[in-house]
């Protein structure tokens, strides 16, 4: 059998890898118990929209974190980096309707810049304040799709010149059931066509070994067009 023969596996949401979030919210009285601040693990995140940003989460009907979102309107997408790995875990297991799973993980609640209603986690490298503007009904879960009304970063993902440094904050991927810490950088947007200075200062490579992260179609390597 060759190497990319293929074979029917059925049909499955086998999208893969996909960013795993912790996402906030709460109630519009979080002094209750049924409506204080919670957390859902959600793996189906994703950005819709560059202008307004707007990204989309879709959540169970059956999820506490569903009704919380639904009244209010408001959630908030905290990046997992690897030391929320077990709480994101945790948080995706366990009910907010039976536990404070903040206290339950450690994790400091605080209000989310620009909502009302929603809290962010603290802790979290990143936190992605979002207003709902519209709800779709899929099946099993609810697509909320959402403006990005505020972003907050911790100060040591910020270069001198307060440039967001993502690489630093050792994000965690989702792929096929597994947790992964993100690894090695292969490229940047653009780095294909990109000519070799700019490569080079991207990426701290030298032109030797350049070739290993541009590979091309063998087309274009005879000079032809493709």
């Amino acid at each position: 059998m060759a190497k990319h023969d293929k074979k029917d596996i059925g049909i499955s949401t086998i999208l893969n890898p996909v960013p795993v979030v912790m996402v906030s919210c709460a109630g519009k009285n979080p002094e209750d118990a049924s409506e204080r601040p919670n957390v859902v693990t959600i793996a189906w995140a994703g950005t819709v929209n560059s202008e307004p940003p707007m990204v989309s989460i879709s959540v169970r009907k059956s999820r506490h974190s569903h009704k919380l979102i639904s009244e209010t309107g408001e959630f908030v997408i905290n990046l997992v980096n690897k030391s929320l790995a077990k709480s994101c875990d945790y948080c995706g297991v366990k009910s907010g309707a039976d536990e404070d799973k903040f206290a339950s993980c450690g994790l400091t609640p605080v209000k989310a810049k620009g909502l009302e209603y929603a809290y962010s986690i603290k802790e979290a490298p990143v936190s992605i304040s979002c207003k709902v503007v519209s709800v779709t009904e899929l099946g099993s879960h609810d697509m909320f799709v959402a403006e990005v009304v505020a972003v907050t970063a911790d100060e040591y993902l910020l270069d001198e010149n307060g440039k967001l440094c993502l690489d630093k904050a050792k994000l965690v991927a989702y792929n096929h059931g597994e947790y992964f810490l993100l690894g090695e950088k292969l490229g940047f947007f653009g780095y294909s066509v990109s000519s070799d200075e700019v490569f080079e200062k991207r990426m701290g490579y030298s032109r030797k070994v350049r070739d290993k992260y541009k590979v091309m179609p063998k087309n274009e390597k005879k000079g032809k067009k493709f």
